[in-house]
């Protein structure tokens, strides 16, 4: 069996050194395509590989068409929304994700986002603290249960919606559980967002929902670009002044967020959820225990498509 780890942006070399022990304890051959620069190196080099491990890098129809023999390709962290699922399917390709591994990165990012925009930027003036502060956080997952641990340890009070999480499975975790996102959104003074891009979530994050936020609110993105309505929250936020953005995914909008709301909001240059030698090593090797899994055994624990 024959494994590439494709990667525009490399693991560590922690990372690759542990995705080839497990490798090679299963028999099979690692190939890796590094800080490639045209979709043609990509397609080179899936035409005769087993199994694939990305990161942010996408696997469409074509990269499917050109892989004859790819059985499982395996996105190295939460979201997967680079993955043609419909192609995977089509292409009798498993698809997965590593959930869980890159949870504690991104919670911590949230907080380093919000120290960060509470204290205005550290621009020497007067902020405000986080402790007592009713933080919601939207989507009840790994990432989600991550926040609220932190949260805690900063005092502050922790609501959660998530509408495929039962309010009891959230109460139980020791969190408020919000009747729906509006609530969410009506009672908090910051909501952290940890929602998949889907048909559904779309620029859901929008005027009218981000407008329900309290007086001197806090909206953070460490999610998805495209679950935020751009149009709508630069409306929103020319109208109340109060209000801050703070996220690690860039908006299409960037330079017009930036010049129109200096001191109310904060990109990071790129996304920086999973930027963390921890959370790039226990993906990785994820991915490859997951692939060892599957091949040898069937086992589609992770699996996203159908």
């Amino acid at each position: 069996m024959k494994v590439l780890v494709a990667t525009e942006k490399p693991f560590s070399k922690i990372a690759v050194d542990g995705i080839k022990a497990v490798t090679d304890a299963a028999g099979y051959e690692l190939v890796l395509l590094e800080k490639y620069t045209e979709k043609k190196q990509f397609l080179d080099a899936v035409a005769d590989v087993d199994a694939l491990i990305i990161r942010s890098d996408k696997v469409d129809a074509e990269v499917l068409d050109a892989a004859k023999n790819l059985k499982i390709v395996v996105r190295a962290g939460a979201g997967y929304d680079n993955i043609d699922l419909a192609a995977a399917t089509a292409h009798n390709v498993v698809a997965m994700n590593t959930p869980g591994q890159n949870a504690n990165s991104v919670a911590e990012l949230v907080f380093g986002l919000l120290v960060y925009g509470v204290r205005n930027f550290f621009n020497g003036t007067s902020g405000t603290e986080l402790l007592g502060k009713k933080l919601g956080i939207l989507a009840f997952g790994n990432v989600g249960r991550n926040v609220a641990r932190v949260a805690k340890g900063f005092g502050m009070e922790v609501v959660a919606y998530d509408a495929f999480c039962p309010a009891e499975a959230i109460e139980a975790a020791g969190v408020k559980a919000a009747k729906n996102q509006e609530e969410l959104f009506e009672t908090c003074d910051i909501v952290s967002l940890h929602i998949p891009a889907t048909p559904e979530t779309k620029q859901s994050i929008n005027y009218d929902l981000v407008g329900k936020l309290k007086k001197g609110g806090i909206l953070v993105n460490t999610a998805r670009k495209e679950v935020i309505d751009e149009a709508g929250l630069i409306k929103l936020m020319e109208e109340r002044t109060d209000l801050k953005y703070l996220t690690d995914i860039k908006p299409d909008a960037d330079a017009e967020f930036a010049e129109k709301f200096a001191g109310r909001y904060f990109a990071t240059p790129k996304k920086m959820g999973a930027q963390t030698a921890e959370a790039n090593v226990n993906a990785g090797i994820a991915a490859a225990n997951q692939i060892v899994g599957f091949l040898r055994d069937g086992i589609t624990k992770f699996q996203v498509n159908k």
